[in-house]
């Protein structure tokens, strides 16, 4: 189980290399496959070792040496099959690797002292390098241990030696200058091998935090996609809203390729005909007069409270909520898939509807009932326009539903002769009469029943407990006492779904099969949310841990030696993708200044050597002289822009220069033939003195002779391999350069080196002695090349591997980063759709709240705009495919209207909904509340000019739709300001709604008005007038609810003047 929040991270956090999960992914990734590697070169080796020793040695005089090769090649076929045992194996990691060492040290110091001729200073040199430089790149030790490790096999080396050699009758000068060389043979080893430890331990953390990284993003993309799934199915029905989300991603792409959106003569229509359903609508009766009485909290709490229970309603008797219109509650059967029982469906839930207003009415003693009218047939169902989508339906047969609404009685369903011929005899109705309260019946002829409650028969009478209840609360306001009683409901908060994604962690199972829970977005500021987000935190970690530990499996099955990946192809590990391979080739490379310094420290080491050992000629001087300039200068222009920073600005040259300097580490074309001249340059001065020295006498070190022309030769053979040997490893200190470019240059310089050591022609001064294979420097010479070829190869080989795997997870960490992103800009746009902006930071984002949504505003200009015209233009026929083609134009209108908001100028304009033709919008709903009363009166005032500006611009535009259509639409806008309350309501279809008289009044002004003009109550009228706006008084006239209402309409000519000085 992970720590609490250990998996989560930022760029400045500390690496904390001790995570034992980092830890595993270090031992999958670098510790076991260089470990394997290791122990396939050490059998190799000490197999080679004792063929050569059968062929050239007669066995019973070496008895040491053939017991401890043996004898280490057993341990390392053991170990080896413990690797295969990686519980076990790991637990016992430091142990094995220290049993290695000395395996190795053993074997080293029974070669060293196997009896033969003596001991020379020059013996086992290369191996106890080659057990130096292992020690940090292949066992597994941490940079403390490896160092000490290192510097004690070094240490003995040289201090066993140094005691042997006291005794000797050779010159002390030679022993100390050979014990020197030594010294600095290892010197070198310890620190090259150190920064390749160095190197790999960051490129290791930087890989686990790239693929951890890249592992939390994929987490959060499922995330998103199922927030985006739920986001957009709280919207719109499934069936639609796939091919919407679609359009949006494609909008999303063409936005970032910067390319125009495809000429279309029309916006794209998202509506779809289905035919046998049956369409509810349901009013809540007394519930405007309750409604005034109620605080914003209290307003919204009492209809998500209502609605929510009816949405429960409606989920239980597959009916599918379209909309909420103020208190008017509208839902389909049918919807998406064809149902037989649909119209039984939407009368059970009428008559449920109306049993739960009748238990609230009893509960609390708060006269309010429920108005529910029902009809069957056709209807056209999707969405139009561009902004605040919402799912509506359209057809004949919806007005006609809404017709029942209005014409019926509260407390009954009523229904048509349509609906009453599906129901068959599932219930009992009686005359309906709707005709005698809507003319509108009357003239079609419209037979209607109210259907009989079943539970009416049933239900016993039982006053006294109702009548208690109401008794306790008649101190109250009724608003206080429905609220509470609501609120007993619980109903769910909107976008509360959001929050519980517990399909994203049955996606991310694991094989341990872990069982999985809900998944955050984020926080919220409630006692019992956070308790629930931390647990949910905690989940989220473990799918991370299940995700990483799978990863870490994954890595076992891909390795440098197998071509098991999708992702690269066969041995040579090129990359699948072209423009992956591509992108590997050029990426830059951010130590690369530091290899060319090691190389240096690798040249300067080989100079020291050579200087101690070789003899002091014009030769040797001249050649490291050339090379030493070859090798400052590429440092110079590696480091030229740090050096001569401050002096570029005055000399064009050196700013070139500078220039150049900068683009060493990304631009391939420079750093390449940089790298191979500095590495060629290396490789040829560690030999190059050698065949001009060989048929010279020596004068080691300046001094006489001591050892003779014979032995001095020897020693000088040996060291010039063992600098080739060093040129070798500073080969393999350029990490992240071509695999393939350091496999050539060592393939060469192996191949020339011993063509050179097994061609010279020196006499030996051992040749005529019987001398053991193991203390002979030309057979050793040739092994430990080879061995350290091998060697340099495979871990190149094995470093590539890491390279690619680093580049392969930041490129899918990118691709997965945008994936990302673009669900987080579909999410905003689909949100941005449902709720303004500033709301929509309330339920989502770092600050999420859950509580309900709700806001009082002071001062908000409403509008409402409608063409009536458009409903004696739909018709449903076979020429307009039942009017879908009159939808396409009303899609376009609405869609036109919808992109005039995107002009800066009307930013403050939020778009509300449509009914119908009927567009609705508000503005100064922007402003945070409480606030109006800072601003100066002529801005608090601005939007009310800023939404007069938008009904004429709609105007406007609804013109140049009548010259492309050939219609004659006039748009009729009505507006008014005042007080509003806005809130979130509904748990299953979120919606952003405005209540209050304001709105009212404002709905009344368009239904009074008239076409082509804009009108406004007087208060509203006045205001315009200050802001130089020209209104023509209409008069008195009648307004349902408000009586008489002295009514302006505003003169459209004045304004499109005046609004060039709103700008």
């Amino acid at each position: 189980m992970p720590a609490k929040g250990k998996y989560f991270f930022n760029e400045s956090d500390d690496c904390r290399i001790s995570d034992p999960l980092y830890e595993k992914y270090r031992y999958t990734s670098q510790q076991h496959p260089l470990l394997l590697l290791l122990l396939f070169i050490a059998i190799l080796f000490w197999t080679t070792l004792i063929i050569i020793f059968f062929v050239t040695a007669e066995a019973h005089s070496h008895l040491a040496f053939i017991i401890a090769v043996c004898a280490a090649l057993a341990v390392f076929a053991v170990m080896y099959l413990l690797l295969c045992m990686e519980s076990l194996f790991r637990r016992w990691l430091s142990l094995f690797g220290v049993m290695i060492w000395i395996c190795f040290l053993t074997v080293g110091y029974v070669s060293l002292f196997e009896k033969g001729s003596g001991y020379q200073l020059w013996e086992q040199v290369p191996f106890f390098l080659f057990i130096i430089f292992t020690v940090y790149t292949m066992l597994p030790f941490g940079m403390r241990d490896a160092v000490i490790i290192s510097v004690v096999s070094a240490l003995s080396h040289i201090v066993v030696l140094t005691v042997v050699s006291v005794t000797s009758q050779e010159n002390k000068e030679s022993i100390a200058f050979q014990l020197l060389a030594n010294a600095v043979i290892f010197l070198c080893g310890n620190f090259m091998g150190a920064f390749h430890k160095r190197q790999m331990q960051v490129a290791s953390w930087d890989l686990y935090r790239y693929t951890l990284k890249c592992i939390q993003v994929r987490m959060k993309l499922k995330i998103e996609k199922r927030q985006q799934e739920n986001l957009l199915l709280s919207i719109l029905p499934a069936h639609i809203s796939m091919e919407m989300k679609l359009a949006i991603i494609e909008r999303l792409k063409e936005t970032n390729d910067n390319r125009q959106m495809h000429d279309n003569n029309f916006h794209s229509l998202y509506v779809k005909r289905h035919q046998n359903v049956s369409i509810l609508y349901a009013d809540i009766v007394g519930f405007t007069r309750l409604a005034s009485d109620c605080s914003p909290k209290e307003l919204v709490v009492m209809l998500n409270e209502l609605f929510g229970k009816f949405d429960q309603i409606a989920k239980e008797n597959e009916c599918m909520r379209i909309k909420i219109l103020g208190d008017c509650y509208y839902c389909v059967s049918g919807l998406p898939v064809s149902l037989p029982v649909h119209a039984r469906n939407c009368v059970k839930m009428g008559l449920d509807m109306c049993e739960a207003i009748k238990q609230v009415r009893e509960a609390t003693g708060v006269d309010i009932n429920m108005r529910v009218g029902i009809h069957s047939g056709n209807v056209l169902c999707g969405v139009i326009g561009l902004r605040k989508w919402q799912y509506d339906v359209w057809s004949h047969d919806v007005s006609l539903a809404n017709r029942m609404e209005s014409a019926g009685v509260p407390g009954r369903v009523h229904i048509t002769e349509a609906t009453l011929n599906h129901l068959g005899k599932a219930y009992e109705v009686e005359e309906g009469n709707g005709h005698l309260r809507d003319p509108y019946l009357e003239s079609m002829n419209i037979k209607t029943y109210l259907v009989v409650d079943p539970r009416s028969k049933h239900c016993v009478s039982n006053n006294h407990l109702p009548k208690t209840r109401v008794n306790d609360g008649l101190k109250m306001r009724a608003s206080v006492r429905m609220t509470r009683y609501l609120e007993s409901w619980g109903a769910a908060r909107p976008f509360a779904h959001l929050s519980h994604r517990d399909s994203v962690s049955s996606d991310c199972s694991s094989s341990q099969g872990r069982r999985r829970k809900e998944i955050p977005l984020c926080s919220t500021g409630r006692q019992r949310t956070s308790d629930r987000n931390s647990s949910q935190k905690g989940r989220i970690e473990e799918d991370i841990y299940d995700e990483m530990m799978s990863t870490i499996e994954g890595l076992n099955s891909t390795t440098p030696w197998c071509g098991r990946s999708d992702d690269f192809c066969g041995f040579s590990l090129i990359f699948a993708e072209p423009g992956l391979e591509k992108e590997y080739r050029t990426i830059p490379i951010l130590k690369l200044k530091s290899y060319f310094v090691c190389a240096s420290f690798v040249f300067l080491c080989i100079f020291v050597i050579q200087m101690l050992i070789m003899p002091k000629t014009a030769e040797l001087g001249i050649s490291f002289g050339v090379v030493a300039v070859i090798i400052v200068l590429i440092l110079f222009v590696c480091f030229a822009e740090k050096c001569l920073k401050c002096c570029s600005d005055q000399w064009p040259l050196l700013r070139r220069l500078c220039a150049v300097s900068e683009k060493v580490e990304t631009m391939p074309l420079l750093r390449l033939p940089l790298a191979v001249i500095t590495i060629a340059a290396l490789l040829i001065i560690a030999i190059f003195n050698l065949t001009t020295e060989k048929n010279k006498p020596a004068n080691f070190t300046g001094s006489n002779d001591t050892f003779g022309n014979t032995t001095h030769s020897c020693v000088e053979e040996t060291y010039y391999a063992y600098c080739c040997i060093l040129g070798f490893i500073a080969c393999s200190v350029f990490l992240q350069m071509s695999f393939e470019l350091k496999v050539l240059l060592l393939s060469i310089a192996v191949t020339v080196y011993l063509i050179i050591f097994n061609t010279l022609q020196h006499k030996d001064i051992y040749s005529n002695s019987t001398r053991f294979f193991i203390k002979e420097p030309r057979i050793m010479t040739n092994l430990y090349l080879v061995l350290f070829y091998i060697t340099l190869v495979l871990l190149a080989k094995q470093i590539d591997y890491y390279c690619r795997l680093d580049c392969l997870w930041k490129n899918k960490f990118k691709k997965e980063h945008e994936q990302f992103e673009t669900m987080e800009n579909v999410n905003r746009l689909l949100l941005e759709n449902v709720l303004p902006a500033h709301v929509a930071a309330y339920f989502i984002g770092e600050k999420r709240n859950e509580d309900w949504y709700h806001q009082s505003y002071d001062c908000v200009c409403v509008m409402f705009a409608s063409v009536p015209d458009f409903k004696v233009f739909y018709t449903e026929c076979d020429v307009n495919k039942e009017g879908l083609e009159c939808l396409r134009l009303l899609n376009e209108i609405i869609a036109d209207f919808d992109e005039l908001l995107l002009k800066p100028k009307f930013s403050g304009v939020e778009k509300i909904k449509t009914i119908g033709s009927t567009y609705m919008a508000a503005a100064g709903l922007s402003v945070t509340p409480g606030q109006e009363n800072n601003q100066d009166r002529e801005r608090q005032h601005a939007h009310i000019g800023i939404m007069v500006e938008y009904g004429i611009a709609l105007m406007s535009k609804l013109d140049g739709i009548n010259r492309h259509s050939f219609n004659n639409f006039r748009l009729r806008v009505g507006i008014n300001h005042g007080p509003v309350i806005a809130g979130v309501i509904g748990a299953r279809k979120p919606q952003y709604d405005i209540w209050g008289n304001t709105v009212n009044v404002a709905s009344r002004m368009e239904s009074t008005g008239e076409l082509g003009k804009i009108q406004v109550t007087e208060e509203t009228s006045k205001i315009l007038q200050e802001l130089g706006y020209s209104c023509e008084c209409r008069g008195l006239i009648n307004v349902k609810g408000k009586g008489e209402l002295r009514t302006y309409f505003v003169c459209t000519e004045t304004a499109k003047f005046q609004g060039m000085g709103l700008n």
